[in-house]
């Protein structure tokens, strides 16, 4: 308990310091973006003195300063305006100046972007000057943006990697527990065979035995099942109506006749590369899945289709439906809504179909108080 409270105060300070960091990082950008901006007014306004002494020059003036300070602005747009009407440019596009419309709406973005500087070259005559953020100004505007997309790019790489790592312990977890489930069960197992054995001897009716061995040979098969649970499965070329059939056949006949079965499917084989063991494990999830929807009470159906390369499984109750939103949630872990239960079945369902079985699992169609459909889907094998 201390160790997980020492861990989560780790994880919260961690936290805490990187929006401490991103903070203090963001708010040197703005700084710095403040002492370019006024660096670059201060420009302006020399460039804008620069550009009176040179309108008021006379034969006996200095311009070889006016002259390099206007030179020396390679990357700063500017436009002078007298009388709200353009008189000069620097730094702009020759295509923005000769077209009268872009030109003004370049203007218009300049007197967004910065007050204008006056320039009164001769006393009542004024020029107004609009400059624009240099280059180098613009990238550092938009550097906290880059900067944050980064940091969430990253955050995000993180937190996958940590629910990839964790997903990977409950899975290595569930596995180990399957497995000595598996080992935990084989021993009481082969003392019922034996007992079998001992009971064929007496004067047992035949019937009696033939249903214990059926259901000796269930607890074998949810053995294998267990044991498979982590390792890669074995796959043979077998035909899926039958082995659907078969795990069908016996489900119906251990459950209530409240329940009214029925199966439809094509009368030739269709071989597809499958475990026969956990594809049989699969269609007992769905069933019990579909009875406890319907709450031990409806029509159950089952139906293969072959349609072009693939073989499709539609498994329908009449229960009570699952909402739109919840489509993709129910394969989740964990995810139920019995009162008792794991919320272990779909989750593991999906995993023998699309991990094992290379196939596809979805709810095909469901209706609030009408039922669901669970629709399975295989490749099927050309090469018999």
């Amino acid at each position: 308990m201390q160790f997980s409270e020492s861990r989560n105060t780790t994880r919260w300070v961690i936290i805490f310091a990187s929006f401490l960091i991103i903070s203090m990082i963001l708010w040197n950008t703005f700084t710095f973006f403040q002492i370019f901006k006024n660096e670059e007014r201060l420009k302006m306004n020399l460039w804008a003195n620069a550009q009176k002494t040179l309108m008021n020059a006379g034969e006996t003036t200095d311009v070889e300063l006016p002259l390099q300070i206007i030179s020396n602005n390679t990357s700063i747009p500017i436009i002078r305006t007298e009388n709200d009407s353009i008189v000069d440019t620097v730094n702009i596009d020759d295509e923005i100046v000769k077209n009268t419309q872009k030109a003004n709406a370049f203007l218009t973005g300049l007197k967004s972007e910065n007050e204008p500087i006056v320039i009164e070259y001769v006393p009542g005559k004024f020029q107004k000057l609009y400059y624009g953020n240099s280059a180098l100004l613009n990238k550092l505007k938009y550097y906290p943006i880059a900067l944050v997309l980064i940091i969430v790019l990253f955050a995000g790489l993180v937190y996958n990697f940590y629910r990839s790592t964790k997903m990977a312990t409950q899975n290595k977890l569930w596995a180990g527990m399957a497995k000595e489930t598996a080992h935990q069960i084989g021993t009481p197992l082969s003392s019922l065979i034996g007992w079998v054995e001992i009971l064929k001897a007496d004067d047992i009716p035949e019937s009696t035995i033939v249903e214990i061995e059926k259901d000796i040979d269930r607890l074998q098969t949810i053995t294998e099942r267990f044991s498979k649970i982590g390792s890669e499965p074995k796959l043979e070329n077998k035909d899926v109506v039958e082995e659907t059939q078969k795990s069908y056949d016996y489900l119906q006949s251990r459950f209530s006749k409240q329940v009214e079965f029925s199966f439809s499917g094509p009368k030739v084989p269709i071989m597809v590369l499958m475990n026969a063991t956990l594809h049989s494990w699969t269609i007992e999830n769905l069933v019990k899945n579909a009875i406890d929807a319907m709450k031990g009470r409806g029509k159950l159906d089952l139906e293969v289709l072959h349609e072009g390369g693939l073989v499709k499984i539609n498994i329908s109750d009449t229960g009570n439906g699952i909402p739109k939103t919840q489509f993709k949630s129910v394969f989740e872990p964990g995810f139920t809504t019995k009162k008792r239960g794991w919320g272990l079945g779909l989750s593991l369902t999906k995993r023998i179909v699309e991990e094992y079985h290379k196939g596809t699992i979805k709810v095909l169609h469901s209706e609030i108080g009408k039922g669901t459909t669970m629709q399975v889907s295989f490749k099927v094998n050309e090469l018999i």
